[in-house]
């Protein structure tokens, strides 16, 4: 029986997409769950199902996270386990039609991906390392980031998002070291091509045509395969500071 079950999980971007599998999931092996989104019908809908709770967060906004961690404290306990799933992935090159990169474009992208996902875990941290350890190793919680492959393979028109992720990745070493005497590891997966509804907005042959360009399995991710991956890093006590690529072996080409 894992350690964290019973123990509350915060998921932001958890209304939809590898956020909503990922709560599902987590409320299948038992914990409370507790999700952040600005969608708040899709938000309230799922929570209802999962019997947990949602609370409309802008993950940018340090106050907003604040006020969304209070609330999941004062209904459901302290979190022992957050996985930041909220990001955006606005595509602009660095010059186009001799115009530079729009400079808001670029900064909100940091600001969501970046800074939202250390804005949660620093946060959900603090609180974490308050806690009485939840094992005799002195484990008091895991903390899990979403980059991707662009933030080693971006691809022309993503130079925001991928700089994003790219901090994500060199943010998670320094952190699960941060972190790592006061018994809370720090993760991140890198998905590679998933369905998301970013893509599940595009024709069925754009699909088709996108999860040829993976190894194996040649097709596009289940957002319930990130989810069995979180679920795993959550239990298994030595997955510490590693960025893991989950993408069926893809290189992203150049576009």
């Amino acid at each position: 029986m894992s350690i964290w079950k019973d123990s509350v999980a915060i998921v932001t971007g958890g209304a939809s997409g590898l956020g909503a599998a990922t709560a599902r999931a987590l409320a299948e092996t038992g914990m409370k769950v507790a999700l952040f989104d600005l969608n708040k019908e899709a938000g309230d809908a799922l929570a209802t199902e999962l019997g947990g709770m949602f609370h409309s967060v802008d993950v940018s906004d340090p106050a907003s996270v604040t006020a969304g961690l209070d609330a999941v404290e004062a209904r459901l306990g302290t979190p022992r386990v957050l996985v930041n799933c909220a990001g955006i992935g606005p595509a602009a090159k660095t010059v186009s039609r001799g115009a530079a990169h729009d400079p808001a474009m670029f900064d909100k992208t940091i600001r969501v991906n970046l800074i939202g996902s250390f804005n949660c875990a620093s946060q959900v941290a603090v609180r974490m390392v308050a806690a009485e350890p939840a094992a005799p190793d002195g484990a008091r919680g895991v903390i899990i980031n979403t980059a991707s492959v662009a933030a080693y393979d971006g691809q022309i028109g993503q130079v925001a998002y991928a700089a994003s992720k790219g901090g994500i990745v060199g943010m998670t070493l320094p952190m699960a070291r941060d972190l790592a005497d006061k018994g809370v590891r720090v993760c991140t997966i890198a998905p590679g091509l998933f369905l998301t509804p970013l893509l599940e907005g595009l024709p069925q042959d754009v699909q088709d045509s996108l999860g040829k360009q993976v190894p194996f399995p040649s097709r596009l991710g289940h957002p319930s395969e990130y989810a069995k991956l979180a679920c795993h890093i959550v239990d298994n006590p030595m997955l510490n500071g590693e960025v893991i690529r989950l993408d069926g072996a893809i290189r992203m080409a150049p576009r």
